[in-house]
């Protein structure tokens, strides 16, 4: 008898998996989105990106501080817009919309393509003409996307496409949809599930400032409900090319290495403005230098390849090693993948590479050091 119920236990356990699939963010926590029983869920199984431990980092610091990355370059489209356009995407398809529009430093139009094709929807994306990564405007065009690259920059197409979005049938779906910030939030979530409590600083890039301003909402939503018992210092950074909430004013000609906070104008500035104040967070710049430093540290010493924008969090931290707090608890979110832009790694590396080799044994083996 006693055997018989061991084996039965060994074939339920066997036949039982271990993991279910991630269902995507809206239905992992959609008591905290604004869906209904309508809401046409359109998803890819974003979300549930890791939270790595930086143990070179913590060796750079010292001082018993653990640095975390939040790293949602694994999202689908390889980035953290995934977030916002499920929601986005969702709601568009919830209201009968047939079309969506962005403006796009390249992550936009990449994650408004593929969410928009999912949900059998058009997708317009309107570029500057010359100033978008290889890999992310190769992505938009595979997904489907219907691209305008016009003469001028970031700021000046999101103008374009806000008044195209009032005067036409099609809906937009950059950071100023509500929706957007609604699903980008679920990160800060994440953070604290995974910790178990909210971190000492959140230190993030900062681009149009959506993303700042939805974790915020998201730390706020579970202190709210005492599922966390603090909230964190929010620490943004910019590239110093185009830093105009550093400097607090608009940026007419931003210029950095890092395409995707390449923004000089941020229509979400005065709700940054706002986190900062709230959070008794700071703002700082960070040079292209520095970036490339961080985006090679993660690479050599974490096995992370992140985009060069991702890179300013980590730059910005080390930046301010000297004001970090002992046993601190920091998270740094890197929001993009290294794929986006494969010519930033293949000019920024430290790297033995080595051509024109014979193909003999002895020969290959003494380039190995052997």
């Amino acid at each position: 008898m006693v055997k018989q119920i061991l084996n039965n236990l060994k074939t339920k356990l066997i036949l039982k998996p271990v993991y279910k699939q991630w269902p995507g963010l809206i239905k992992a926590y959609k008591e905290w989105l604004p869906i209904t029983n309508n809401t046409p869920i359109i998803s890819l199984q974003e979300g549930g990106t890791p939270l790595i431990e930086l143990k070179s980092i913590n060796k750079i610091i010292g001082n018993n501080v653990k640095v975390y990355a939040k790293y949602d370059g694994l999202n689908p489209t390889g980035s953290f817009k995934d977030r916002g356009m499920t929601m986005a995407i969702s709601k568009a398809k919830e209201e009968g919309c047939k079309a969506v529009i962005c403006a796009s430093t390249g992550n936009t139009s990449a994650a408004a393509a593929a969410y928009a094709k999912k949900g059998d929807m058009r997708s317009f994306v309107l570029i500057p003409d010359g100033y978008v990564a290889q890999g992310k405007l190769a992505q938009a065009l595979v997904y489907g996307a219907e691209i305008i690259a016009i003469k001028g920059n970031f700021d000046k197409a999101l103008s374009i496409v806000q008044e195209m979005s009032k005067e036409f049938p099609v809906t937009l779906v950059n950071s100023v949809n509500p929706y957007r910030l609604e699903g980008q939030k679920t990160a800060a979530f994440e953070i604290i599930d995974a910790l178990g409590e909210a971190p000492d600083w959140l230190c993030i890039p900062m681009g149009n400032a959506g993303n700042i301003s939805a974790y915020w909402i998201g730390f706020n939503e579970y202190f709210k409900k005492g599922i966390s018992k603090k909230l964190p210092r929010m620490m943004g950074f910019q590239a110093e090319g185009s830093a105009p909430l550093v400097l607090g004013k608009t940026i007419e000609n931003p210029e950095t290495i890092a395409t995707a906070i390449r923004i000089g104008n941020p229509v979400n500035k005065e709700k940054a403005y706002i986190v900062k104040k709230e959070s008794e967070g700071k703002f700082n710049s960070v040079t292209d230098e520095e970036i490339i430093k961080a985006y090679k540290l993660l690479g050599k010493e974490e096995g992370i390849f992140c985009e060069p924008a991702s890179a300013s969090s980590i730059a910005g931290l080390l930046k301010l090693k000297k004001e970090i707090p002992k046993n601190a608890v920091i998270v740094c979110v890197l929001t993009g993948n290294g794929l986006k832009d494969p010519d930033c790694a293949i000019k920024n590396n430290d790297a033995v590479f080595k051509s024109g080799i014979e193909p003999d044994l002895e020969i290959v083996a003494k380039n190995m050091g052997f």
